[in-house]
């Protein structure tokens, strides 16, 4: 598997992986050719062990600023430590951004609202949802990885490829 080239030139298997894992930590599940699917399984097992050694780097600092009256405030402001700073560069190069869609019968103010602050939605969710989730399941369990599984689905009407779902656990 390590020459699996999917039948594809390399930029446009790279490119394809690429959106299959961004999907698939978007969207939680993901249905593909089994060959793709072990290919996705593979990177997004990276890239999530990635994001939880390092998704608890936080640094926290003080700075002064002015307020709407001029006069000057403290306050605290948390940062990405280093690791995580490198963590977070490293997927945002690999994954295609994400953005966040309106609810059905969600009104613009509420999404406006709810969205305010968010620049990339598929990071956000990879360090505050996935990455806390899968260390704690690795602290009771003991073990690390299997965030990912591969459910065979059963040959494609056409052409007969064996087909697969690629979810998060």
């Amino acid at each position: 598997m390590a020459n699996d080239k999917l039948g594809r030139p390399s930029k446009e298997k790279d490119a394809m992986l690429r959106g299959l894992v961004s999907d698939l930590l978007w969207q939680g599940r993901v249905e593909t050719t089994l060959a793709r699917a072990k290919n996705v399984q593979r990177q997004a097992e990276k890239l999530l062990t990635l994001a939880i050694n390092s998704y608890e780097d936080i640094v926290k600092a003080s700075k002064q600023v002015k307020d709407d009256k001029g006069v000057k405030v403290n306050t605290t402001v948390t940062n990405d430590g280093p690791k995580k700073l490198q963590a977070r560069r490293a997927l945002m190069a690999y994954l295609l951004d994400r953005q966040e869609q309106r609810k059905p019968k969600e009104s613009v103010e509420a999404f406006k609202a709810r969205t305010a602050g968010i620049n990339h939605p598929l990071l956000e969710k990879i360090f505050n949802v996935y990455a806390p989730k899968y260390a704690g399941r690795a602290k009771e369990v003991g073990q690390g990885g299997g965030y990912t599984r591969v459910i065979k689905l059963g040959q494609r009407r056409g052409d007969a490829a064996e087909m697969a779902v690629v979810e998060l656990i």
